[in-house]
């Protein structure tokens, strides 16, 4: 495949598609405002025409309808559509027989990592489909992965991807919590982080975001008001399993879609414990 288009070039779109662009490929990028890159395309039907793969990443479910919407109506069989975006298994089994009733193929992708792993080439790729599906699309997805797994039909994919979510909201609200209580009995960041660098408690996550947490940088790797979609999602898809600290937690993330804190990284969340 050499015709690739990526619909949404946020944080992770943009790097996906300007590495397949360095890589020679035929790219051509979309988003819902324009953006200065030599493959934008302004009108998505056009952006979508014989393209053979289409990469969606937006963000949530509604942003997804939207855009199939353009681009069902201009697919054929042989083309295949890599649903990306953070969305429940009920949304993607809905957008997987739209796409699959034009002839056309649907691979459920949702990722893990942040702006920093998709610069770098390192996604991590939850994958459901077939098996001669998800290799029909390795050559283009191992160009901007680490490793992708194989999670099981379409559905399941979408599920551990806000499993996963859920656990680092979770680990960040808990890391967050516990530096806030130092900082609040005189404790340096200094002498907390090299605390939790000798503990069980150290986690990849509290390495990743030592910096911003020291520097209170709250640009964002992963915005706070995606973090929230997430968790609504999971909530929706658990259902009638009770998850209290997943409800607790969604309600304190509200409080800070609430203060405007939407747009920063999900670490601003401790700004509504203390002066952070």
């Amino acid at each position: 495949m050499k015709r690739i288009t990526v619909a949404g070039l946020g944080i992770i779109g943009s790097a996906w598609a300007q590495n397949l662009h360095a890589d020679g490929l035929e790219v051509r990028g979309w988003n819902r405002t324009p953006k200065d890159f030599p493959f934008y395309a302004a009108d998505l039907a056009r952006a979508v025409t014989d393209a053979e793969m289409i990469i969606i990443v937006v963000a949530d479910p509604a942003a997804v309808e939207k855009l199939l919407a353009v681009i069902v109506p201009k697919l054929k069989p042989g083309q295949l559509i890599v649903q990306s975006s953070t969305i429940s298994a009920h949304w993607t089994r809905l957008f997987a027989e739209q796409v699959q009733a034009t002839g056309a193929e649907f691979l459920e992708a949702p990722f893990t990592g942040s702006k920093l792993a998709a610069e770098a080439r390192k996604t991590v790729f939850y994958l459901g489909g077939t098996v001669e599906l998800i290799e029909k699309a390795r050559p283009v997805l191992e160009r901007i992965s680490a490793t992708r797994l194989h999670i099981g039909p379409i559905g399941s994919a979408s599920s551990l991807k806000l499993a996963m979510n859920l656990n680092l909201a979770l680990m960040m609200e808990a890391l967050s919590e516990s530096l806030a209580l130092a900082r609040a009995e005189g404790i340096s960041d200094e002498i907390f982080f090299q605390a939790l660098r000798i503990n069980v408690g150290r986690s990849g996550l509290s390495d990743l975001k030592e910096p911003k947490l020291r520097g209170k940088d709250y640009a964002p790797q992963f915005s706070l008001k995606h973090m929230n979609k997430d968790l609504r999602l999971a909530l929706e898809t658990a259902d009638n399993l009770d998850l209290p600290a997943a409800k607790t937690l969604k309600s304190f993330y509200d409080k800070g879609i609430d203060a405007g804190l939407g747009e920063d990284d999900f670490t601003g969340m401790i700004r509504l414990l203390a002066d952070s």
